[in-house]
């Protein structure tokens, strides 16, 4: 319990302060980078100010009373003359409210249709975002690209914007998907597709979160939009369209990986791992991330994670395989290869 509340205090922290920290850019939600993410911001703060307006002036109010009425010594025992009603103080505590409501109804209602009516363009990226417990798989239909925790997008500036129109899935529990800088949080449910779109305005790793409790590795289920400039996604985009690297020096290795289960769950473009059960391994090495940004990418991480995810992420669904040394190592040798 106390492994998992640290990990989700950190998880909060990363989305309130700007900074970095370990391996983790850290995110700042009051500098949105996306135009749904302005008008969320905006009209956020409108509330806000409307809010410490009402406050100040009730306590401010509140603070007068009390000192300006304080019984003081000499004062009378009598009860100070009653006011049973008064016409203008019930319409103005009527109308105000009725009034401020009115303005943040017709405002939201405005943000919510600018974001949810937004038609994608012709030059739009279409992605499918699908939830799992608990890591995140991203499709992109028209590239035949499957990758998992690390969604790639394109830098949309003022000059060549291209949004992207994400469809969001889950396939087993409810999840929320959540990158501050860039949207708000939609959530993510079975037997159901929700939508969202984001244009980014700045190249970068932005971090997010499923903001919906899943389970027991909900504080664990990180996202990563890595947003790049144009050349550098469609670079992206080529490599990740090619099979897997043949490499004759691991031959050997990738005859052990063929020879145990992970086949049954992961697949390999351009083997017999056929698997749709796990993340797609095919370009592993390219992505920073390991188990939905728990560890960096390194082979040492990536053995550990082979040889007990249990004792790194207690309760997800990728069992200890029980491999030996020789086993374990002949794994990491070939997925390693997995650029």
């Amino acid at each position: 319990m106390t492994r998992r509340l640290a990990v989700l205090t950190v998880v909060c922290a990363e989305l309130v302060f700007a900074g970095t920290a370990g391996d983790h850019p850290i995110e700042n939600i009051f500098r949105p980078l996306s135009t749904p993410a302005h008008e969320i911001s905006d009209v956020s703060f409108l509330a806000v100010i409307i809010c410490a307006v009402i406050f100040s002036v009730v306590a401010g109010l509140l603070t007068y009373a009390i000192i300006r009425y304080r019984r003081r010594p000499g004062d009378s025992d009598a009860e100070p003359p009653q006011v049973y009603g008064s016409n203008q103080i019930e319409a103005a505590w009527t109308v105000i409210p009725l009034l401020i409501v009115f303005v943040l109804i017709m405002v939201s209602a405005r943000v919510i249709a600018s974001v949810q009516n937004a038609k994608p363009p012709a030059n739009a990226l279409h992605a499918t975002v699908v939830g799992h417990q608990w890591w995140w798989e991203f499709r992109y239909p028209s590239l035949g690209i499957v990758t998992a925790n690390e969604l790639h997008v394109p830098l949309s500036d003022t000059a060549h914007p291209q949004p992207t129109f994400l469809k969001l899935e889950s396939v087993d529990v409810a999840h929320s998907f959540w990158v501050p800088r860039l949207n708000g949080k939609t959530d993510v449910i079975p037997n159901r597709a929700n939508d969202m779109w984001i244009d980014p305005h700045e190249a970068g790793d932005f971090i997010g979160n499923c903001a919906e409790y899943c389970g027991t590795q909900h504080a664990n289920m990180l996202i990563h939009v890595i947003v790049q400039p144009k050349p550098d996604f469609e670079r992206w985009v080529a490599e990740q369209q090619l099979p897997a690297v043949e490499d004759p020096s691991v031959a050997a290795d990738k005859q052990a990986f063929l020879s145990v289960s992970c086949v049954n769950c992961h697949t390999v473009k351009g083997t017999s791992a056929s698997g749709v059960f796990g993340p797609d391994l095919t370009h592993l090495m390219s992505r920073k991330y390991l188990a939905s940004g728990v560890l960096s990418n390194t082979p040492e991480n990536l053995r550990a994670w082979i040889k007990d995810p249990q004792a790194i992420k207690p309760g997800c669904l990728m069992p200890a395989m029980h491999l030996t040394d020789n086993e374990l190592d002949s794994v990491v040798a070939y997925l390693r290869t997995l650029k």
